[in-house]
């Protein structure tokens, strides 16, 4: 696949950063967004152009799934680098052109060679890009755990911390920790410093709790409703401060399993699309049939929809995120703009990444989807490659 060859999408609805085109053309060259035009189509078009029509379409940018374990048979902690090319290889055919490569709460040796192994690995044309790692665990609440293994959970440590950086070549992006274990908030103030998105997850903590986090500098949650305290009402917990907390943003597992559609639509009403991030939190199984698998060293026995321990906790999901978009899109009141902010805008955001990734803006990494009207997906462009192309003309469903 050469990144050298451009390409011309034209006729299609653009959802461009600032606007919405109507019949508008996009040239991607040299892995970026080289040019977005409105009716009129370039002068000249580079020699050796592929041409898509893109009538009756849409272009919106790539999705960034910031919380994935696994997919295909492979997970971040086999430590290998078949494991992270599997994983970059299969989520363009769900839409995901970048994602966060998710640790699991394990031993400190498993979680170094898992970091190592990112530090070391190369994104290649074609694939989904490894922007970066997402440390869930091992700093959480064991009362919360879910299903982070409660035998190598720990307070937060900032030396080890720091000495996971390191190897992981100063790719931590996001960690998902439980504030009420950093009583003074120092831990939390350093990594914010360092520009670690840190998200509050597998946490016990109340209203108050949180509320003193995000003054601490917590600006995330992770997997709402998941492994938190939900909305009582004299109490409204976790789940409450997310709707009432403006400088929080919040993951969601879209899937109408982790958080039932009823949920999904109240969530959405009070917090809008600006400050959600849909993930999949999805696990190797992903992608394979129902059977018996595991997840960070714990059996998970695998159905038709869910994934679960013996104990029956769920355990990540088998989440594709272009079901979890679509999901999303049949809430009330929920547009593809509004998909696009919840899928590649705030997700860019929210890690530092905005400048080159999120957004369909000239000089950005022509990381492009198109879809129809019910985000069924026709193709999956990374960084001017096509990673995937809908063999039926009915995309991916």
């Amino acid at each position: 696949m050469d990144q050298d060859n451009p390409i011309y999408i034209k006729n299609a609805t653009i959802y461009a950063e600032q606007e919405v085109i109507e019949n508008g053309g996009l040239l991607l060259s040299h892995g970026k967004i080289a040019g977005i035009y409105s009716k009129q189509e370039p002068k000249q078009l580079p020699k050796e152009v592929q041409v898509i029509n893109g009538e009756g379409l849409n272009i919106i940018p790539g999705f960034i799934d910031g919380h994935i374990h696994g997919a295909a048979g492979a997970d971040v902690m086999d430590a290998t680098e078949e494991a992270l090319d599997t994983m970059a290889s299969t989520l363009p055919k769900e839409g995901t052109t970048s994602f966060l490569a998710t640790t699991i709460t394990q031993s400190p040796e498993q979680i170094e060679q898992a970091l190592m192994n990112v530090a070391s690995y190369k994104n290649k044309p074609g694939q989904s890009d490894i922007i970066g790692v997402h440390l869930e665990g091992p700093f959480i609440e064991k009362g919360k755990a879910g299903a982070q293994p409660l035998e190598y959970i720990v307070k937060p440590d900032e030396k080890l911390f720091n000495k996971w950086q390191n190897l992981s070549g100063n790719n931590i992006k996001t960690i998902t920790m439980a504030p009420e274990h950093d009583q003074n908030g120092s831990f939390i103030k350093r990594l914010t410093k360092a520009g670690i998105n840190v998200s509050a997850g597998h946490t016990d903590t109340d209203y108050a709790g949180i509320k003193q986090a995000a003054a601490y500098g917590v600006r995330q949650l992770t997997h709402l409703c998941n492994a938190m305290s939900g909305i009582h009402h004299r109490d409204i917990g976790v789940v409450g401060a997310a709707f009432e907390l403006e400088e929080l943003r919040a993951e969601l597992i879209a899937d109408g399993i982790h958080v039932v559609p009823e949920m999904l639509q109240l969530i959405y009403q009070n917090m809008g699309s600006s400050r959600l991030l849909l993930i999949t939190d999805a696990m190797r199984a992903k992608c394979l049939p129902p059977g018996n698998y595991e997840l960070g060293g714990q059996p998970v026995k695998v159905s038709e929809d869910r994934a679960l321990l013996e104990n029956g906790t769920l355990a990540g999901s088998i989440l594709k995120m272009h079901e979890g978009a679509q999901q999303m899109l049949s809430m009330k009141d929920v547009s593809i703009k509004n998909i696009v902010e919840m899928t590649a805008m705030n997700p860019a955001k929210q890690v530092g990444m905005f400048k080159t990734k999120g957004s369909i803006l000239d000089g950005k990494d022509a990381d492009i989807l198109i879809v129809d009207d019910q985000l069924s997906i026709k193709y999956t462009i990374c960084r001017g490659v096509v990673a995937f192309e809908g063999d039926d003309g009915n995309g991916t469903n």
